[in-house]
């Protein structure tokens, strides 16, 4: 049997050396697929099941620190002769894409580590969502990964320039690709991300098309898709995150659709660098961007350079990232009065939309 070449699939001589810390009895391995408690991982004589050991599960604190998906482990061996491979260590994560755990539980989720791009794919239909859009790629610039936009089913929209315009405005210094099930429009643009080494990860709603796009990546259909529904929207496929080795070089992680991405950190300074850069330039320095004076945030609203929109989904990013920091010292009595709070102040910034938009109206 062939031996893998791990340095195909993300091996680095910086995985290698940290390796040599623990001594010249383990064999490197990536995580390919978890189901709970078992997993599966690729080792250099190819795919075998594998499981956590006792001292490792008693030393985790929370779920993040268990293998994810795209983990680099060392096993004690390379096969399964005798039962299950045993994960003693995890190496350090270069990049982790991460979310707070769905539910009232304040845990990170590890949804992929290691990974170099993330594609954030949003059909064009029904499920086009800038707000979303936005609190993907918040989280995408904190995981250390770079953010690539991949838009799915353009045959279904017809007003693809003013989106892609609408993007652009939210999206600096991230790619955009345009794709469609239907034919190979955009795909060959994807192929430059992949390349030996390298990982991608494809993160979004339900129904996107990304498995359509694994398929077509992979040159087979390795992944079950469904047609989409009355609604127009897709229908949910993938149950689970896996690692998959691309033909032409380097490896995708799939993901589930996920119906709650809760930020358990965020880098808003790229992905609301446009309001950063005018809150240096209000007149008071710790403005809120309200009623203030001199307010650089609300006079681009006022002259239409900003949407208030934006403006609202920035301030909602902000308090949860203020109680993510807050929430490791708080009782629970504290931790249900701030998310009250919290509550409170999306409901504030729904009505000031509401107030802008009747504005708006009434100078047409």
């Amino acid at each position: 049997m062939s031996k893998i070449n791990l340095y195909d699939i993300g091996l680095s001589e910086q995985y290698i050396q940290e390796a040599t810390i623990y001594g010249d009895n383990f064999h490197l391995a990536r995580v390919s697929v978890q189901h709970k408690d078992m997993y599966k991982v690729i080792t250099e004589n190819g795919d075998i099941q594998a499981e956590v050991a006792g001292k490792l599960s008693y030393l985790a604190s929370s779920s993040a620190e268990y293998p994810a998906v795209g983990d680099w482990v060392l096993l004690d061996r390379t096969d399964e002769e005798s039962g299950n491979a045993i994960i003693h260590h995890i190496l350090s994560r270069k990049s982790c894409f991460e979310r707070k755990a769905a539910g009232t539980t304040y845990e990170r989720q590890i949804i992929a580590a290691n990974i170099d791009t993330v594609f954030i794919c949003m059909s064009l239909n029904n499920d086009y969502n800038l707000r979303r859009m936005e609190r993907y790629l918040t989280i995408v610039w904190d995981s250390m990964a770079t953010p690539v936009i991949v838009l799915t089913k353009s045959d279904l929209c017809a007003d693809i320039s003013l989106k892609l315009m609408d993007i652009e405005s939210v999206a600096a210094g991230a790619d955009v690709l345009v794709t469609s099930s239907l034919n190979r429009d955009g795909y060959t643009d994807i192929l430059k991300y992949l390349n030996n080494g390298k990982t991608i990860a494809l993160v979004g709603s339900s129904g996107v098309g990304k498995s359509t796009l694994i398929n077509k990546l992979m040159g087979e259909e390795v992944l079950a898709t469904n047609n989409i529904r009355d609604d127009d929207r897709g229908r949910h496929t993938t149950t689970y995150r896996q690692l998959l080795v691309i033909p032409s070089g380097g490896v995708i992680i799939d993901t589930p659709g996920m119906r709650e991405l809760q930020i358990a950190s965020a880098d808003l300074s790229k992905s609301f660098a446009d309001i950063e850069e005018l809150a240096e330039k209000c007149y008071f320095r710790d403005c809120k961007h309200e009623s203030e004076p001199k307010c650089a945030v609300r006079k681009a609203i006022e002259d239409g350079e900003l949407s208030v929109g934006r403006l609202g989904n920035y301030k909602k990013l902000l308090r949860e990232m203020v109680f993510e920091d807050r929430k490791n010292t708080m009782t629970a009595d504290q931790a249900q009065k701030l998310k009250f709070i919290d509550m409170m102040g999306s409901l504030g910034a729904c009505k000031e939309v509401k107030k802008n938009n009747r504005k708006n109206q009434g100078r047409r």
